[in-house]
């Protein structure tokens, strides 16, 4: 065995690692990786914002940020329980809130959160309740947030941070977009997942104060009803929505992406082999739209690319070549261009595809006209 590599001096400029005194004060300050191969040739890849580095994931960030507020407001009074509605990464981002600053947790969700995320928020502190069927309209997202309502309802007290709808959420990322812009200098293109629409419109808002013409790309899930199209049973977690969160600035957005469970299965096997840095549904449909980006868009775009979390509650779905199996999952690369529409409810998309009009399916005020006028 070669010892060589244990005796390198150090370097005197390297920076040392942070030694933390709380587990929030490790949220943030997250490393960039750069991908090409397989997603773009040599040197016309894009920069990984690795959001999986929190302890918890990117939600770290709103859950603390979204607590900590409602404690200055005096919306949440010390000790009070707090109930929310979730799939499993903001759980992780309210148990580590809840830990912080003294609030027991619970977190609604259903019988697609998986068993490993279940035994973890359990672990961290976290009280999980599930529903037992999705809303005939809503999906799982409704029939959660109905818990939620009548848990509520009977806690004195209690406080639902309301992710879908919180102004707090988007705010929570103006960090994230500061430390883009230290890592990176320039950012042209932003490529994010979109679900309750609080990191792309958080990150967008603060990079666009540097850099006006900055192109958001959103990425969504199919039979997601966010952008336009009907709502159905998704495999894909993290991403999409079967509601329409307020949070989502549709006006930002350049264009939108679907992507397929498929699709994001194959980009998150790439990214573990080529580059030892991989994560869920939401980081492998990402990273397919974002590479695409770097090899049609003109040579010298800077593209950065939102990776929310790790790999590691995903290792018994997208990474189980049973389960992915079982779902039809394997041996489908994916297309080298999306198929595209004119409209977003053209036509139900069943696989890659990109449409550059994007409205509000609901037509509600732009959420930069609601934040002005105080609505919350």
């Amino acid at each position: 065995m070669n010892f060589s590599l244990l005796h390198l001096p150090l370097e005197a400029n390297a920076p040392l690692p942070v030694i933390a005194r709380r587990p929030a004060q490790l949220v943030g300050n997250t490393p960039v990786l750069w991908i090409d191969e397989p997603f773009a040739p040599l040197g016309r890849g894009f920069y990984a914002k690795l959001e999986g580095a929190n302890p918890g994931g990117i939600k770290d960030r709103p859950g603390l940020h979204m607590v900590r507020e409602a404690r200055r407001r005096g919306e949440l009074t010390p000790g009070a329980p707090i109930v929310e509605s979730s799939s499993g990464t903001l759980g992780l981002g309210l148990a580590l809130a809840g830990l912080t600053y003294g609030h027991p947790v619970t977190v609604v969700s259903d019988p697609g959160m998986e068993p490993s995320m279940v035994r973890l928020l359990t672990a961290l502190g976290a009280h999980v309740e599930h529903v037992a069927a999705p809303h005939p309209e809503g999906g799982w997202q409704q029939s959660r947030r109905e818990r939620v309502a009548e848990l509520l309802a009977g806690i004195p007290d209690a406080y639902c941070p309301d992710q879908y709808h919180n102004p707090d959420n988007v705010a929570a990322y103006r960090p994230l977009a500061t430390e883009l812009i230290a890592q990176l200098g320039r950012v042209d293109v932003l490529v994010a997942a979109v679900g309750t629409g609080g990191h792309s419109a958080g990150t967008a808002s603060v990079l666009r104060e540097s850099f006006p013409g900055l192109t958001l790309i959103g990425v969504d899930a199919i039979s997601s009803a966010i952008f336009g199209q009907p709502a159905g049973p998704r495999l894909m977690r993290g991403l999409g929505s079967s509601i329409h969160p307020a949070n989502v600035d549709y006006g930002a957005f350049a264009e939108v992406h679907w992507v397929a469970p498929a699709e994001a299965v194959w980009a998150c096997r790439q990214l573990a082999r080529r580059h030892y840095a991989s994560g869920g549904w939401s980081v492998g449909a990402v990273a397919l739209v974002a590479g695409w980006v770097a090899r049609t868009f003109s040579d010298g775009t800077r593209v950065a690319a939102i990776f929310p979390d790790g790999p590691h509650r995903y290792l018994e779905t997208v990474y189980n070549d049973a389960w992915c199996d079982e779902h039809g999952l394997l041996g489908q690369e994916p297309p080298l261009e999306p198929d595209e529409i004119a409209e977003p409810d053209e036509c139900v998309v069943t696989g890659w595809t990109r449409c550059n009009k994007v409205r509000d399916p609901l037509g509600r005020t732009p959420a930069a006209d609601r934040s002005e006028a105080g609505v919350r």
